[in-house]
């Protein structure tokens, strides 16, 4: 096994499954760890973290979103939850604790990696977020860090700092929104375009993924997320990035 494959951990109480997304993914290219519990997982994150987590909710005597707060809290890395519980409910919860994706079983295995690429590219650093094509009227500058309402946005380092320079810590799919919001302030955007923007093509959206996200989002960026002034809702139309964006 190459030690450099990227390294994706699968959380399961069931060595089955456990096994079969293991032999599918490293034929894939990809390093697996396995695990049965959250303790071994947490245990893994210290000593080995891997690039990007499969989380199953059904885990006996465990709460599944409990470990995914936790993952959320100390770790940045890629998060999906692949499990049973299809209930829309579970899905917006599962999105609210932090979850990059979220796949019901069964699942077809060419999918499931669909998905997991999707995360990693936007984890990737290197990978600019992204954007339509400016235009001079209604399009932040292209430069890396942006600002707006006392926030620094960096794109490149992938960091949200306040005005006194303290950092807040976004999810992915938070940050990918932020960014699209910040690349194009002054504009009604669809909840449709901010998919395209930050989940891609190939990833199968499900009701209320934009909803979810700029409502987390509103709760780190706004001074009171019940009467948002920097991420406004229209009606019938989507959302708008009130404040001007300036290149820093």
């Amino acid at each position: 096994m190459n030690p450099q494959a990227t390294h994706v951990a699968v959380l399961d109480d069931e060595p089955d499954i456990t096994q079969l997304l293991a032999n599918y993914l490293q034929m894939q290219g990809f390093r697996v760890s396995q695990v049965h519990r959250g303790a071994a997982l947490m245990a893994l994150m210290q000593t080995d973290p891997p690039a990007l987590v499969l989380l199953d909710l059904g885990l006996p005597g465990e709460d599944g979103f409990t470990i995914a707060r936790q993952l959320r809290e100390h770790w940045h890395c890629g998060l999906v939850i692949v499990t049973g519980r299809g209930d829309a409910v579970d899905k917006v919860v599962g999105l609210e604790v932090g979850a990059d994706d979220y796949v019901t079983k069964p699942f077809d295995m060419r999918e499931l990696l669909a998905r997991i690429k999707a995360v990693l590219r936007r984890l990737a650093p290197a990978e600019p977020p992204a954007a339509v094509r400016p235009t001079p009227n209604d399009t932040a500058p292209a430069r890396d860090k942006l600002l707006f309402a006392g926030w620094t946005l960096d794109t490149a380092a992938r960091r949200l700092t306040g005005a006194q320079g303290e950092e807040v810590a976004l999810t992915t799919g938070e940050f990918d929104l932020l960014c699209a919001f910040a690349r194009h302030p002054g504009r009604v955007l669809s909840r449709d375009f901010l998919l395209e923007q930050t989940r891609g093509r190939e990833a199968g959206p499900f009701d209320r993924t934009i909803d979810v996200q700029v409502g987390r989002l509103r709760k780190k960026i706004e001074a009171n997320a019940d009467d948002p002034q920097i991420i406004k809702s229209v009606r019938g139309a989507g959302y708008l990035f009130v404040p001007p964006v300036a290149a820093g």
